[in-house]
């Protein structure tokens, strides 16, 4: 792989991380800050509050995978990344500096909506531009291992996230700092981070994919009309995400809160586990995606609906019943070694599904339709359950999706191509 081309993965994966970011500190600091919305003695209560408010945020994400996913396919992948993050990082700066319930009332709940709905409106676009963009600079060789960038620097953000939490709580503030004013630190970075990030974008290189196809009709490139063409890609699309993204978003964004609200560990053990857990899944990434240009994507996939189908109870029963810190890291280890038969390579499957002029919107659509009903809905559905007395129905419903999304894989073709050479989008036929 030439170093230009290597220098564009690595800008786009380092944007993508930044974008993350900005996403996850808001569940991962929600422990902290959901009091000075929606003031209540209950936790679970104020929890809940904000959980509907990070789901509502995912609500926005089908429009923005549907207008940046356009955008990519008409204008070209390097415009709509750069507008994705600069959106991203106006929705972390009205956070930082959103006022108190106890300062404006009800003005306070409703801007940090409003922040939500710009941040889920770009993180939306984010996913399938940025699938898009690192399978199309890959070498076909390799195609698999330098998609998996895309989810190693999503976690590497949630890390990232995790990290300055640990940083603020261990060193630099008290808890009634972090509850008063020290939660909006983490949103103030990333608002400066994404300036970062917009200038390595502004400079990236446009794939050759896409500028190959720039005599193709307007009215082909990021059309819903010849979208539809393509039935069997998109629902493959919806099944895969199904119940990988129920899967990812309970045992990463949600296991924070998990541990202390079931579990009853403290916060700050909590965030311990969550860190050394995520750094373990953030190396088994590049791993999955290497493999998978070795046997197939097909195989992962398998992997991944068998043991997530059969795995997620148990798991999710014992971590809830123990009193370890160490137990609960490994049982989270294992839990995310299953994840990522789906995390390492579900960008690279949704890329070969497609064909370039509809690429971005073919992945980007229906990715976040599919994750604004599962993913988004995962911490509030977990917290009903919880409030209703009946928490484990949560790890069933976990593993009946991850159980539907396994049928797909049965059906499914291999979309890795048998040649190397062969283009991008022609391994599997919608």
């Amino acid at each position: 792989m030439s170093n230009r081309r290597l220098r564009a993965i690595l800008s786009g994966s380092v944007g993508n991380l930044v974008e993350w970011y900005d996403w996850y500190v808001f569940s991962a600091f929600s422990l902290y800050f959901s009091g000075s919305f929606f003031p209540s003695d209950d936790a679970t209560a104020q929890l809940l509050h904000t959980a509907g408010i990070f789901a509502l945020g995912f609500l926005m994400r089908p429009i923005g995978g549907w207008m940046f996913g356009r955008i990519a396919d008409k204008v070209g992948r390097k415009q709509s990344m750069t507008l994705s993050v600069l959106l991203m990082s106006l929705g972390s700066l009205l956070i930082a500096l959103t006022p108190t319930y106890q300062t404006v009332g009800l003005v306070a709940p409703v801007m940090l909506l409003t922040a939500r709905l710009l941040q889920g409106l770009s993180v939306g676009g984010e996913y399938g531009v940025s699938a898009t963009y690192l399978a199309e600079m890959a070498t076909p060789q390799r195609r698999g291992f330098y998609s998996s960038f895309l989810y190693l620097t999503l976690i590497v953000a949630q890390l990232l996230a995790l990290g300055i939490q640990l940083v603020l709580q261990k060193w630099l503030l008290s808890e009634v700092q972090l509850l008063a004013w020290g939660w909006r630190i983490p949103f103030a970075i990333g608002a400066a981070l994404s300036v970062v990030a917009l200038l390595l974008r502004s400079n990236l290189d446009e794939t050759s994919d896409f500028e190959a196809q720039r005599h193709t009709p307007e009215e082909r490139r990021g059309s819903l009309r010849v979208l539809r063409q393509h039935p069997r890609a998109v629902l493959t699309v919806v099944g895969l995400t199904m119940g990988g993204t129920l899967a990812f978003y309970t045992f990463t964004a949600y296991m924070p809160k998990f541990l202390v609200n079931t579990t009853h560990m403290s916060k700050s053990a909590a965030a311990n586990i969550c860190f050394l857990s995520l750094l373990g899944f953030a190396a088994l990434q590049p791993v999955f995606g290497a493999l998978s240009d070795r046997i197939g994507r097909r195989p992962l996939l398998l992997f991944f609906g068998v043991f997530g189908a059969l795995g997620t109870v148990p798991l999710l029963m014992a971590l809830s019943h123990t009193s370890s810190p160490w137990a609960a890291l490994g049982l989270l280890l294992v839990a995310l070694t299953i994840v990522s038969g789906y995390s390492g390579i579900n960008a690279v499957v949704k890329a070969e599904l497609f064909p370039v002029e509809i690429r971005a919107l073919g992945i980007g659509l229906p990715h976040a339709l599919t994750v604004a009903v599962f993913g988004g809905t995962a911490e509030y559905i977990a917290l009903w359950c919880k409030g209703a007395g009946h928490e484990a129905y949560f790890y069933y419903y976990i593993a009946g999706c991850i159980g539907i999304s396994l049928l797909l894989f049965l059906t499914m073709a291999e979309t890795r191509p048998t040649r190397p050479t062969r283009p991008l989008g022609q391994a599997a036929r919608p």
